[in-house]
């Protein structure tokens, strides 16, 4: 007879709910895995416990489009990512796990004088932080993708482009494994398929948490829901500055490589990069109107394909694949929201827009510090709700005019 094998589990299964946790995380997404993978690593944390929905990371973890760098506008956001690509540079090695990340460099174009002098103070922004970004001309630009039509027949003829040797992208997929793996082999309970339907608070802290199966006591509470963080914050009384949009992404049939680099449009509102698999990924701005209902839409394929081809005219004939939607959940000042709240153990960590993927391990890092002595980080402490009520607001709309 035949012996069959089967593969171990990635993580276990789900067990029984206990009575109480020292920790409670609501999202299985990459913020909630890697909260828990560094409480559980760092200071010892274990008794965590992390609540999913749905199946682990099947929210904007999965949804999103895989690109990471960290050549923002505002020294806060540009520090902030600077140390998650640094993170993501070896965290294959630190989980054991293949994440298939490959920096091979993003490029910002530019199309007007004005898109050269804001690609500029970007760049001077990234060089003080010791981030490499510089502003090349459309001679380099050739160099580094010369698939590009950098004549002067498109409609926007691109003059420059704001540079950044340590983008790349990164299989999302793989990252929420191993997050999850990790944070399991550490002791953390993972429970999918569990649904947050209520917090039960006594004065200013939460002390338990409802669910679809039953009733658990916590010590402090981390919300890492994404376009979901206003409704569960409403569930725990407390109302955050976040409206929700769906953006949008397609892929095409696979092609032979010859795209070895991210490109992107800010005034185009369009930007493409070329899977592992040879699909060209291409994706725009986030829809203009709020909404949690996840149906793509025509004039998206449209305008987007349409500027792509612009970009990239040789595309013209290759067929579009398959397309998805993913929520964003948008802060007035397209930063996130970060770390503690009015509710004294109560966390957040929300209004990412389209970004928040490119930032899961230093979050994990800095929310894990933040529950376990209670002391919030310096890198996270210009991201807190209370900016709102003290006119501290940090811009990042200039590095955030395409939704990638």
């Amino acid at each position: 007879m035949r012996e069959i094998f089967f593969p171990k589990r990635m993580w276990r299964p789900r067990g029984d709910l206990k009575r109480r946790y020292d920790v409670v995380i609501v999202g299985g997404g990459s913020h909630g895995l890697a909260t828990a993978y560094y409480l559980a690593k760092h200071h010892g944390v274990k008794d965590v416990c992390i609540l999913e929905r749905s199946y682990i990371g099947s929210g904007a973890s999965g949804r999103n489009t895989t690109i990471i760098r960290a050549n923002y506008r505002t020294p806060e956001g540009a520090a902030f990512y600077r140390e998650s690509v640094r993170l993501y540079e070896r965290l294959s090695s630190e989980l054991d796990f293949n994440l298939m990340f490959s920096q091979h460099g993003h490029l910002t174009l530019a199309h007007s004088d004005r898109g050269l002098v804001v690609a500029q103070e970007r760049a001077e922004v990234n060089k003080l932080l010791g981030i490499r970004s510089e502003v090349i001309g459309p001679d380099r630009i050739r160099e580094l993708c010369p698939e590009l039509d950098l004549s002067d027949k498109p409609a926007y003829p691109i003059l420059g482009a704001l540079y950044h040797p340590p983008g790349g992208i990164i299989r999302h997929d793989a990252v929420v494994w191993a997050y999850a793996r990790g944070a399991d082999r550490l002791g953390v309970e993972i429970h999918p398929y569990t649904e947050v339907t209520g917090f039960e608070r006594s004065g200013d802290r939460i002390v338990a948490v409802e669910t679809t199966r039953g009733r658990v006591e916590c010590g402090q509470v981390v919300s890492a829901t994404a376009g979901w963080s206003s409704l569960v914050g409403k569930l725990a009384g407390l109302r955050l500055p976040i409206t929700t949009h769906i953006l949008q992404a397609f892929v095409t049939e696979p092609l032979k490589p010859f795209l070895d680099v991210i490109i992107v449009s800010s005034q185009l509102h369009v930007y493409v990069s070329q899977t592992d698999r040879g699909e060209f990924l291409i994706g725009a701005e986030i829809e203009p109107y709020t909404t949690y209902k996840s149906t793509g839409t025509l004039s998206f394929l449209e305008y987007s394909a349409r500027h792509a081809l612009e970009l990239f005219p040789q595309l013209e004939k290759t067929k579009v694949l398959r397309t998805w939607t993913g929520l964003c959940d948008l802060s007035p000042d397209y930063s996130p929201i970060l770390g503690k709240t009015e509710i004294e153990n109560f966390h957040v960590s929300a209004g990412w827009g389209t970004y928040g993927f490119k930032a899961a391990p230093i979050v994990g890092v800095t929310l894990a510090e933040l529950v376990a002595t209670q002391k919030t980080p310096a890198l996270i402490a210009p991201f807190a709700l209370e900016r709102f009520y003290t006119d501290t607001l940090v811009s990042e709309l200039a590095a955030a005019a395409v939704s990638h």
